[in-house]
């Protein structure tokens, strides 16, 4: 349904984000067969290590993989939400 609003509203996805609870934040053989969107950031994050959390963002056009460099702006804490406050 959100997929058919967007279409209606001529708009186009900017970051599609999924979590992989037992593999690297890396796209899996399914992620890149199903990367459809070559304008948008496909950010990926594992937990699969207790305690770290990996973050990661890539662009798939036409089955090629592609990096992103993920910065977090200064003063935030890498891995919490703006306005977090630390345990």
């Amino acid at each position: 349904r959100v997929w058919r609003e967007m279409d209606d509203r001529d708009e186009e996805p900017v970051v599609i984000y999924h979590s992989h609870t037992a593999t690297e934040a890396y796209p899996s053989r399914t992620d890149i067969s199903y990367a459809s969107e070559p304008g948008a950031h496909y950010v990926l994050v594992s937990t699969r290590e207790p305690g770290e959390v990996e973050f990661r963002s890539f662009r798939i056009v036409d089955g090629a993989v592609t990096e992103e460099e993920v910065r977090v702006p200064a003063g935030e804490p890498a891995g919490q939400p703006e306005g977090a406050t630390p345990e």
